[in-house]
């Protein structure tokens, strides 16, 4: 198990506070958001998954589908519904 680093950083007037290169290089870091947690002991600060590495996570959810294909689905429910509501519009207010 890995040691756990403390450091101690200041926190400017505007609340911003610098991540140590070390820990931003450390846990890829970039130009991006991180997850900030309030537990009652003190702010955890968590980098935010990478998409890439995420990829394919929901296949379980949805076996033997594409994400196109699942994306059609919900593209063809959204055309019948709009086309069911068109019929109850009146043209000429159109």
């Amino acid at each position: 198990m890995e040691e756990s680093t403390e450091i101690i950083i200041s926190v400017t007037k505007k609340g911003q506070a610098t991540i140590p290169k070390k820990l931003r290089k450390k846990y890829g870091i970039k130009d991006k958001a991180v997850w900030v947690e309030d537990p009652e002991k003190g702010i955890v600060l968590r980098p935010l998954p990478d998409p890439a590495e995420e990829f394919g996570s929901l296949k379980h959810l949805f076996p033997g589908k594409t994400a196109n294909e699942l994306i059609e689905e919900g593209r063809k429910a959204d055309y019948e519904r709009d086309k069911r509501l068109l019929k109850h519009v009146d043209n000429s207010n159109v």
